[in-house]
């Protein structure tokens, strides 16, 4: 440093300021750059500053999950990189690799970061060891607690259990009678399937459900879409650092994002308060009730205990972001399959007729019902939903096949990899229910199909979506048969991602009701 700060003083006179200040900037940054970390996994070259982000922009401006399966056939299971220069991201690919990171070393590759922007937004400060939850909280004993606690509330309101199939086999009716409404006319079913399990989460958190034309249903549906839909590039300069926020273009967008969650958030603590107005310690009616219990009990140990409404009202944005945008994405793929291989559909028709006829569908009868099930499963393989899984981060620096992982950096689980593996699916992307049958016809489970992720952080809400899907699925097939419109081009199986979900592109379907 005292070197660049002589040969600054000798420019002085002969060089201005902004050209002094910026090539000390360089000087300083490259520096850095080379005294990272050692021994980190391969990757593409980064530059400083900039990172990858040229190298991505250049060769795949997409940044998508089959992008980086093919980098990993490069540079290994285990591969890194940086995004604006300071930000590290190592990928984890192959079903071997990530059953080693996310179970054998689960305490050491658990946790989880929430990005600069993300906690801002959520109020959970500058810190990720802050945060709220359980979807971004950091791996521990209070995330245990809190997961555990949430776990137990979800299987007391029913998930798992044959008393929650009448709430969602009642959504599956009212989802009906709007299809009907539409007489075979063309329509994008994208929000139809969002307010039908969004309202399942409503009856389970709040213990009621909307119906699908209330202001204030359609405004939570709007917030959720506005979130979702937000993308990661315009992170990249406030990740890098704070400050950027107060950019023009930057804050402008930061403000759209933070208006959207707070006007969620002032819903969940609406509901809190509404419910606490009326709580009764004797009739628990739903998942707050469960929480204000817990914190009742706690009395003045809510803070050290995790019991705080601040807690609840991070964990119904969590129950809400993971479990409506993921199960509709996965319905929507469904459908958009159906209309692309109506041979399947007729068959998905067939099997519902011969076990179900006209009765209420039941998730107990899925065993006999191996073809549809297998048609499901085929469905969250060839497009996986959420292909990274939720990024997760090292709890200390610690190491991974040889190479370090610092635990600064963002984990990427490449679902995806394993999914499209020819090796473990021949013909990956071929879209091929048959391949989890066996010679006698019967469903059977593909150890290599994760589409929950694996390890502590498996996916909290699995046991729901699995009832949602095959529950709301069989319904809609049941009752109706879905064709593409007259003339209307075949629907695109790429993806579109969108934050870290892969959605299908926009497309219109018509749902004819069966005989």
């Amino acid at each position: 440093m005292c070197v660049l700060m002589e040969a600054a003083t000798a420019a002085r006179h002969s060089v201005d300021l902004p050209t002094i200040l910026v090539a000390m900037t360089t000087c300083l940054l490259t520096y850095m750059y080379l005294q990272r970390h050692r021994n980190l996994p391969p990757g593409p070259p980064a530059l400083p500053v900039l990172g990858n982000i040229p190298y991505f922009m250049w060769f795949k401006p997409e940044f998508s999950p089959a992008f980086l399966t093919d980098l990993s056939k490069t540079y290994g299971d285990v591969m890194c990189f940086w995004l604006a220069g300071s930000r590290l991201h190592v990928v984890i690919s192959g079903r071997d690799a990530i059953r080693h990171a996310l179970v054998t070393r689960a305490d050491d590759l658990s946790s989880r970061r929430v990005p600069p922007t993300t906690a801002y937004i959520r109020g959970d400060g500058t810190s990720s060891k802050t945060a709220k939850g359980v979807l971004f909280a950091e791996y521990g004993h209070d995330w245990r607690r809190q997961r555990r606690f949430a776990l137990k509330t979800l299987r007391d309101f029913g998930v798992g259990k044959r008393s929650l199939e009448g709430k969602i086999c009642e959504e599956a009716a009212a989802l009906s009678q709007e299809l009907v409404a539409k007489d075979g006319q063309p329509f994008n079913i994208k929000h139809l399937l969002q307010n039908a399990v969004s309202n399942i989460i409503c009856s389970i958190v709040f213990g009621k459900r909307f119906e699908y034309g209330d202001p204030e249903f359609l405004q939570i549906i709007t917030l959720l879409n506005n979130i979702v839909a937000a993308r990661p590039g315009r992170d990249i300069l406030v990740n890098i650092h704070p400050i950027f926020r107060h950019i023009p273009f930057v804050s402008q967008e930061d403000r759209k994002v933070n208006k959207n969650f707070s006007e969620m958030q002032a819903f969940c603590r609406q509901q809190i308060q509404q419910h606490r107005e009326t709580f009764d310690p004797n009739d628990i009616r739903d998942f707050i009730d469960a929480f204000l219990l817990e914190q009742q009990r706690a009395g003045g140990n809510q803070t050290q205990t995790g019991f705080t409404d601040k807690q609840l009202q991070e964990v119904q944005l969590d129950l809400f972001l993971a479990g409506t945008e993921t199960t509709s994405t996965t319905l929507g793929w469904a459908l958009l399959y159906m209309l692309l291989y109506p041979d399947i559909q007729e068959k998905v028709h067939e099997e519902i007729d011969s076990v179900l006829g006209q009765a209420v569908p039941s998730y107990a009868l899925r065993d006999k019902m191996p073809y549809t099930t297998a048609t499901l499963a085929e469905v969250q393989r060839i497009n996986t939903i959420l292909p990274f899984s939720v990024p997760h981060s090292a709890s200390v620096d610690t190491t991974l096949n040889g190479y370090t992982i610092p635990d600064d950096a963002t984990i990427l689980v490449n679902l995806w990899s394993v999914h499209m593996n020819p090796q473990l699916f021949p013909e990956p992307n071929k879209f091929n229910p048959d391949r989890f049958l066996d010679q006698d016809g019967n469903f059977v489970k593909h150890e290599a199909l994760i589409p929950f992720s694996v390890g502590p952080r498996v996916c909290l809400g699995e046991q729901l979506a699995k009832m949602e899907l095959f529950l709301l699925f069989v319904s809609l097939m049941q009752r109706f048969s879905f064709h593409l419109p007259e003339g209307a081009p075949a629907p695109s199986t790429t993806g579109n991602m969108t934050a870290i979900i892969n959605m299908p592109h926009p497309y219109d379907l018509c749902a004819v009701p069966r005989g």
